[in-house]
């Protein structure tokens, strides 16, 4: 039976989207993540933190479908599931946002929201316009500033692009995001549109584990903060109940302030 979780700032109880409970995946005799359980809350972001090491991608790639785990469970709304590969995955609404975004520069946003999924008409010819359409909707739906439909993706800003990308996966119905970074080597205006679209993605009830090293995006995007260190969860805080220096310290000293213990 799952267990049920406080949703921060609220008294009601929840069921989460997914759970990972008492995991752990080895490389040789090496922990990379040591007996770690961790949840995720509709429309909620946790960031995963830490240092080089720290076992948080390692942790993530398993949810994922990329890395089988030693031993340990995953649930899904409630319900212990098996993920041995990215199908898996992507059938129980997990999807990945990688840093590089995995996009095909030379084509469109139409083109890379259906890569490899694409539509075809009764004849089996593509239908351009099925997907021109799906994606317009989308696409107005998580971002209704973005305009440029027919532009290769190549020539769009990094914001613009991490729309493209969030929108492939919440259009195949994606309620579990991963977002590796989504804000490294963007400028001011384009971290703003990435905030707004992790605002919109919430307000769905679609949740994000987010993987940062980048503390003041930590504090602006996530509601709780896990802190991993050498394959161990340090722990798990509410963001209005800690500082910056706090987490820094636990990032550091591999504990909790005092008073969190």
């Amino acid at each position: 039976m799952s267990e049920e979780s406080t949703m921060p700032g609220s008294s009601a109880s929840v069921t989460p989207l997914v759970e990972m409970r008492d995991m752990y995946v080895s490389f040789g005799g090496l922990h990379a993540v040591d007996g770690v359980t961790i949840s995720l809350n509709p429309g909620e972001v946790v960031a995963l933190v830490g240092g080089n090491g720290a076992g948080k991608s390692t942790l993530m790639h398993t949810l994922a479908g990329a890395r089988p785990a030693d031993s340990g469970q995953i649930l899904v709304n409630g319900k212990e599931v098996t993920i041995a590969n990215p199908r898996d995955a992507r059938a129980h609404g997990i999807e990945v946002i990688y840093q590089k975004l995995a996009l095909a520069d030379n084509i469109d946003a139409a083109g890379n929201l259906f890569l490899g999924r694409e539509l075809r008409t009764s004849l089996g010819a593509l239908d351009d316009s099925a997907m021109a359409s799906a994606t317009r909707d989308v696409m107005k739906r998580l971002n209704p500033r973005f305009r440029n439909l027919s532009t290769p993706v190549r020539s769009l800003s990094g914001g613009q692009r991490q729309s493209v990308a969030i929108a492939r996966a919440v259009h195949f119905n994606a309620r579990i995001l991963i977002m590796d970074e989504p804000t490294a080597a963007l400028g001011p205006a384009e971290t703003e549109q990435v905030r707004e679209l992790i605002a919109q993605l919430k307000s769905e009830g679609i949740g994000i584990f987010l993987i940062s090293h980048d503390i003041h995006d930590v504090f602006d995007l996530a509601d709780r903060i896990s802190v991993m260190m050498q394959g161990r969860l340090v722990g798990t805080v509410d963001k209005n109940s800690v500082t910056k220096d706090d987490v820094l310290g636990m990032i550091i000293m591999g504990k909790k302030p005092a008073g969190l213990a």
